[in-house]
């Protein structure tokens, strides 16, 4: 091989190398998001493609948007920071992943701003969850046990109102005699759904066993 052709095909090497680093270059993307940069690729960017962010970094001047870029070249975005991280890391790996000290809200405000669908549809999936775990938790019901004589028991019950429902009647004899009659008299247990918090504590276990044995106890 000639020194010519030798100097020939070093040189087209040399040529793929730059152009196989400037393709890299081109890949990586800055973000600036409410003064906090972040480093992402076009690929990653593109995962939806019809959110915001694909439209932000087409060189097509159809689907380009006309963002301002900081003078380091990147990309500004007046958002919160604190909540692009998690939808970033949504469209690097499809998942979902919120910091504890981060609201479900929060990230579904900035999906949506970004209009990535499937992360809204993830956001509010959250949510409900959440939602429906903390009114499982907090939520139990309280019990209470009524007195009453054989007269009140038809209006008592009747009458209650507030979420309190009948949940069982016990005869407990004949404690009073009016004249010649007996007048039977009636414990009426009653039940409401109660939060299981009151001003940051927990309340009192309030269950049937208990408010019957201390009805009982001071009869």
């Amino acid at each position: 091989m000639s020194t010519e052709t030798m100097e020939t095909n070093h040189s087209a090497v040399n040529s793929i190398s730059r152009q196989d680093s400037k393709t890299r270059k081109a890949e990586w993307v800055r973000l600036n998001v409410g003064g906090t940069i972040f480093m992402t690729t076009r690929t990653t960017l593109c995962r939806d493609p019809k959110s915001f962010l694909y439209r932000l970094v087409q060189e097509d001047p159809d689907l380009g948007l006309n963002t301002d870029k900081d003078e380091e070249g990147a990309y500004l975005i007046d958002r919160d920071p604190t909540y692009f991280g998690p939808v970033l890391n949504y469209l690097r790996h499809g998942k979902l992943v919120i910091n504890k000290d981060l609201a479900e809200e929060g990230v579904l405000e900035e999906a949506e701003f970004y209009n990535i669908t499937d992360l809204i549809k993830l956001a509010k999936d959250k949510i409900r969850e959440r939602d429906a775990k903390q009114n499982q938790t907090y939520m139990k019901n309280v019990y209470r046990v009524l007195q009453c004589s054989e007269e009140e028991l038809t209006q008592m019950v009747s009458t209650m109102s507030d979420g309190w429902k009948f949940e069982q009647l016990i005869n407990i004899g004949s404690q009073y005699n009016y004249g010649s009659e007996d007048h039977a008299e009636f414990l009426c247990v009653v039940s409401k759904e109660c939060p299981n918090i009151v001003n940051g504590h927990e309340s009192e276990s309030t269950d049937r066993a208990k408010v019957l044995q201390q009805k009982g106890s001071r009869m």
